[in-house]
Parts: C-alpha cells; sequence; structure tokens
C-alpha cells in the first residue's frame, strides 16, 4: 500500500484545522477545527500502523482509539464552556471572552477628574 494519499490527506486536514483554529471568531467553530486537527492525527496514526511495522502490533491504533477518547472529553468540556458562555454573554465570539476578572472595588477617579 502506498502511504502517500493518506499522508497528505491527513496534511490537508490538519491544515484547515489549524487555520479554522487562527481565523474562526466562533467557539463552535473553533471546537469543530480542533476535532479535525485530531482527526488528521487519527488518520496519521493509523497509516502509520498499517505500513510500518513496529514492535507493538496494532499500537497506532489504539493510539487512535485514545485520540477519540480525548476528543469525545474535549467536545463534552468544550461545549459546556461554550453553553455557559452563551448564557452570561448571549454571544459565542471568542474575542468577546474576558481574560481578566473585572475589579470589584469602586473606580478610582481619573487624573484630571476633579474629586467632589
Amino acid at each position: 500500500m502506498r502511504p502517500v494519499i493518506p499522508y497528505v490527506t491527513a496534511a490537508l486536514l490538519f491544515g484547515l484545522g489549524g487555520y479554522g483554529v487562527l481565523r474562526r471568531r466562533n467557539a463552535v467553530l473553533v471546537l469543530m477545527a480542533v476535532e479535525l486537527m485530531l482527526n488528521a492525527v487519527n488518520l496519521i496514526l493509523v497509516t502509520a500502523d498499517s505500513t510500518v511495522r513496529a514492535q507493538l502490533p496494532h499500537s497506532g491504533q489504539v493510539f487512535a482509539l485514545f485520540v477519540i477518547v480525548l476528543a469525545a472529553a474535549e467536545i463534552g468540556v468544550g461545549l459546556a464552556i461554550v453553553l455557559q458562555l452563551y448564557r452570561l454573554r448571549a454571544s459565542v465570539t471568542v474575542d468577546d471572552v474576558p481574560l481578566t476578572e473585572p475589579s470589584e472595588g469602586p473606580a478610582a477617579p481619573a487624573k484630571d477628574e476633579v474629586p467632589r
């Protein structure tokens, strides 16, 4: 078997997934792009397992099963976070997510503002 076609397909899938992660603003689409990248890795693992004779038989397929389990857990946690974000902000745009906690205390007056 010639492994060129699966490797090129996996490279294209991984590139498409990387582009989706870097360019998309919607959190659900970012999760889908990560899934595309994980499926590309699965394709590489299974192709390498069938073409390369290793010491451990079917090790690529076992690793692919671990990646599938990891992807399922990632989707479960990721969708829970996205749903909570939608409930709080009414938007799932990644650019609008604050990365720091808002300050609780009273705001300090600006330099030019005179206190009353």
